[in-house]
């Protein structure tokens, strides 16, 4: 391929684009709100649930906050797409700039919930499926939408002892959050630039750096 460094993450990030979308469109027309249903035994469910502010279900300043919130990410992508621009024409390390690229790709995704699923889509409740391109118009104005969230791990379930400072007898549950596809390419991007972040600044050092230490 003529230029890796263009075309993989332009690639990989429309298809990651493409699974988040699909996954929110199918959950929200088929599932009724808080509706779960298990895909791999009890640790892996998919539970469908609304998030109104940020990742993981938490909120943040009512309506003006929600508004505040979705222009702060707008501007926030703008800045990665630079950035991005930046290490296709140096040529960087392509892992990092993949990384960074599913950042870019989570935050747009949940981007297009906020500003355009309020608009296209009925209101979901507990006892039926939203509906695309509702006759009475959607549950929302723009930028008002819901973020879907689906991805539910129980992975542990238990009581703490009696004993267990301040949570004493209360039960437990690892991991409680339920996200989306999108906040979890969110958080794989970050966790490959910390995991791998010696490698990528290896090949992203200045190339007279290297010229010297050869000499030397």
């Amino acid at each position: 391929m003529k230029n890796k460094f263009l075309y993989y993450p332009i690639i990989i990030g429309i298809l990651l684009l493409i699974f988040d979308q699909w996954s929110k469109v199918y959950v929200k027309t088929h599932f009724n709100l808080s509706e779960e249903v298990n895909v791999m035994g009890s640790w892996f469910k998919l539970h469908f649930l609304e998030n109104y502010g940020m990742a993981f279900g938490i909120e943040f300043g009512g309506s003006w906050g929600k508004i505040i919130l979705t222009l702060f990410r707008i501007i926030f992508c703008g800045v990665i797409i630079y950035y991005i621009s930046t290490l296709i024409k140096a040529k960087s390390h392509l892992g990092y700039t993949i990384s960074w690229t599913m950042i870019l790709v989570g935050a747009l995704g949940n981007i297009i919930d906020s500003v355009f699923y309020g608009v296209i889509f009925s209101a979901s409740d507990n006892w039926s499926v939203a509906q695309f391109m509702p006759a009475n118009g959607g549950y929302a104005s723009w930028f008002h939408g819901s973020v879907v969230d689906m991805l539910y791990f129980p992975l542990v379930r238990g009581t703490f002892p009696t004993w267990f400072p301040m949570w004493g007898g209360e039960s437990f549950e690892f991991f409680r959050p339920v996200f989306n596809v999108a906040d979890a390419t969110i958080s794989i991007g970050f966790v490959l630039i910390l995991l791998f972040q010696n490698d990528f600044s290896k090949q992203n050092a200045p190339k007279e750096d290297v010229v010297l230490e050869d000499e030397i």
